[in-house]
């Protein structure tokens, strides 16, 4: 039986297993997915044991998108172009590294039916999966793109891979058509963003990354002041649909019951 996994830290949110799983055996796919807290000491090995092929394929999460790349002999052109990866599996003899994060957040912004072209965009966070944001808000043609996080060096380094990138201090509030969450505020229930969003006015999109929990402060706070608000739910499925075909060859299908196991 092939093993697969999702690696990161923390990890207990992830919901990958549950649906994986639900594709593997609608696909009557011998394999199982299981999900590994890990450390950053750990990942060196984990990449000896796909090449060992005693693990199939791995997603990576929070915080090694970018720290897993030292480890591996190949990048996809989207996870060169990002330096982001969050799918890897064994080409020949190659590990190689792939960024299945842009297919899904493109995909997820278009089954919401919000137009990026001409809009300005601000991003909360400067994290994994942040380039892979920008990469598609460029393909995209948003007017503006503005990035704000508390360490503002590493809003900085962004700038290295997209020159068009305007970095605001934290707690700069411009004005925007559509915010994504792009920060880790929001996976624990007390989480506050601490911004003050009182005079953006309405009809802005507000995105969050965050699927699970489905509402977080980010999203009521948009509901409160009637804006569009949209979980990280749908990213999260294309993303894995695209790493599910990666590996099986597959395109699974993204239902109303898949849907389900991510409200359960």
């Amino acid at each position: 039986m092939k093993n697969y996994l999702v690696i990161g830290n923390p990890i207990d949110h992830s919901l990958s297993p549950q649906l994986h799983n639900y594709w593997l055996k609608k696909n009557n796919i011998k394999a199982i997915y299981n999900k590994e807290k890990l450390g950053i000491n750990e990942l060196e090995n984990l990449i000896l044991k796909i090449r060992e092929k005693k693990i199939n394929g791995v997603n990576v999460t929070i915080p090694f998108k970018n720290e897993i790349i030292n480890y591996l002999d190949k990048l996809s052109f989207e996870a060169k172009s990002t330096k982001s990866v969050n799918t890897i599996y064994l080409n020949g003899d190659e590990v190689t590294g792939h960024n299945t994060d842009i297919d899904g957040f493109e995909c997820a912004i278009k089954d919401a039916k919000f137009d990026i072209s001409n809009k300005k965009v601000l991003i909360l966070g400067a994290g994994g999966v942040v380039p892979s944001i920008i990469f598609v808000l460029n393909k995209l043609k948003a007017s503006q793109i503005m990035l704000c996080n508390r360490t503002r060096a590493k809003a900085e380094n962004l700038k290295n891979l997209f020159k068009n990138l305007i970095v605001l201090d934290w707690g700069e509030m411009p004005e925007f058509d559509m915010i994504i969450n792009a920060t880790s505020v929001g996976l624990k229930a007390e989480d506050e963003m601490k911004l003050d969003f009182s005079k953006i006015g309405k009809n802005k999109f507000f995105f969050d990354i965050i699927y699970n929990p489905k509402e977080t402060n980010f999203l009521k706070i948009a509901k409160k002041f009637e804006n569009k608000a949209e979980n990280g739910k749908k990213m999260f499925l294309h993303q894995a649909a695209a790493a599910f075909k990666i590996w099986h060859g597959i395109k699974p299908e993204i239902n109303d019951e898949v849907i389900e196991i991510l409200d359960k």
